[in-house]
């Protein structure tokens, strides 16, 4: 009677464990997952930046600077790895990319260009892609972090190896502000 007790403590205990793993294990893969969504939606911003560079350009020649910059954010937030570098690389082209919009506010034949303000709906559409995609990150990296620091999953998870994953922050201040683009004629 006693073995069939201590086997039944056992088995549960057993059971016990492989559940707390596989929620580890579940939380990991849906981090991994809502990492590559975000990539995939960083990927389409990436590729549409170029076009808007090259329209703004055939307007604006003499405003190298600001397009070399989009284009330099560009390649930097491409080539940033881990939540972290990659935050801070995506402020830096949200910063580059309203320099350009603020550019074509001087040019009003800029805005009136149908494939400028296409590629400039795409890129909010975009935009607002990323944001939920970093959204729903965050809620799982969140998810799996309480999990790994609540007791007594986080002596298991330490065992196992589980580390705690970073969120996808926006850093500066002035990055959390909506950006503000307007295509509208400056009033005289």
């Amino acid at each position: 009677m006693t073995g069939l007790i201590i086997l039944g403590i056992l088995a549960l205990l057993v059971i016990f464990l492989i559940s707390m793993y596989n929620s580890l294990v579940r939380l990991k893969v849906q981090c991994d997952n809502a990492w590559a969504d975000i990539d995939v939606q960083l990927k389409r911003r990436y590729d549409l930046i170029p076009n808007l560079v090259e329209t703004v350009k055939g307007y604006a020649a003499h405003e190298k600077d600001t397009l070399e910059g989009v284009i330099n954010a560009r390649n930097r937030a491409m080539s940033a790895t881990g939540p972290a570098e990659k935050a801070q690389a995506e402020n830096m082209l949200t910063g580059a990319l309203k320099s350009l919009f603020a550019l074509a506010e001087a040019y009003p034949q800029l805005r009136a260009i149908e494939s400028f303000t296409s590629l400039q709906n795409s890129l909010s559409q975009i935009e607002d892609t990323v944001q939920n995609a970093r959204r729903y990150y965050n809620a799982v990296v969140r998810d799996l972090n309480i999990k790994i620091e609540q007791f007594p999953t986080n002596l298991f998870a330490s065992m196992l190896g589980f580390k705690e994953r970073q969120f996808f922050e926006v850093t500066a201040a002035a990055e959390r502000e909506a950006p503000k683009v307007s295509f509208t004629a400056p009033k005289a």
